[in-house]
């Protein structure tokens, strides 16, 4: 996982909840071979990193047949029957760095990751809000969920055909990949890659790409879908936070 330096800028609101540390050179990337993306307990991931070349197609541009549909059903189906999702998660950030940590979601809109030491900081949305703590610091940032593209994985229910900005649909042995593409006004196109199991259909990893092209790649495993979470765990202290800038 990325480690966050105390002197860190506010987190941009698309990156949520990925944060990261300042992104070196493109050739600085880490090694992107695929390892094995199991949810056994004893296994971790190696997060697949995307082509940092790779040119989606914009969607005005882009068709979809009839298989790329059904794929993107399948996912739409997978994320739909989601309520609770517990596991471990890699982090790769845009500089090479790794963190692990653990994560829970409560859908709708509710989530938690947890960064292992020395990572300071826990990301817990409520449902309307992000917030990004920072123990060392002991400073709270907050973020409107709606700004965060994660917040398609924890919707209640999804269309990704329908309800989102789908730009490519792509399989392989291994995995079948959405890619959305959103429009902020004041910040710009970010990207979010879903990648679940060609044959499992199991969610495995997620990437977002910022504004300005730099990647956030999370691998997640260990996946529990019938552990019950404390609601106590998603609760934001409002009456302790911080507002980014802008």
């Amino acid at each position: 996982m990325v480690s966050i330096s105390a002197h860190a800028q506010p987190i941009p609101p698309q990156s949520i909840p990925v944060p990261k540390a300042a992104p070196k050179g493109r050739d600085a990337a880490p090694d992107g071979q695929r390892g094995a993306m199991t949810t056994g307990a004893t296994q971790v991931p190696n997060p697949v990193i995307p082509d940092p070349h790779r040119n989606v197609p914009l969607s005005i541009f882009a068709t979809f047949d009839d298989k790329q549909k059904a794929q993107a059903a399948k996912i739409s189906t997978y994320l739909s029957s989601l309520q609770t999702l517990i596991g471990n998660f890699v982090q790769v950030g845009p500089d090479g760095t790794k963190t692990k940590g653990q994560f829970f979601i409560q859908k709708p809109g509710k989530v938690r990751f947890e960064y292992e030491a020395p990572n300071p900081i826990a990301i817990v949305a409520d449902g309307s809000m992000v917030a990004v703590r920072d123990r060392n610091l002991a400073t709270q940032d907050l973020y409107p969920l709606s700004q965060t593209p994660l917040r398609y994985l924890l919707s209640d229910r999804i269309d990704l055909m329908k309800d989102t900005n789908v730009v490519s649909v792509t399989a392989d042995d291994l995995f079948i990949s959405v890619t959305i593409e959103e429009h902020q006004l004041l910040t710009g196109t970010s990207r979010l890659m879903l990648m679940v199991g060609a044959k499992d259909g199991q969610l495995k990893q997620w990437t977002v790409t910022d504004p300005q092209g730099y990647d956030t790649t999370v691998a997640v495993y260990n996946l529990d879908t019938s552990r019950k979470i404390d609601p106590g765990m998603f609760k934001i202290d409002m009456t302790e936070h911080t507002f980014p800038p802008g």
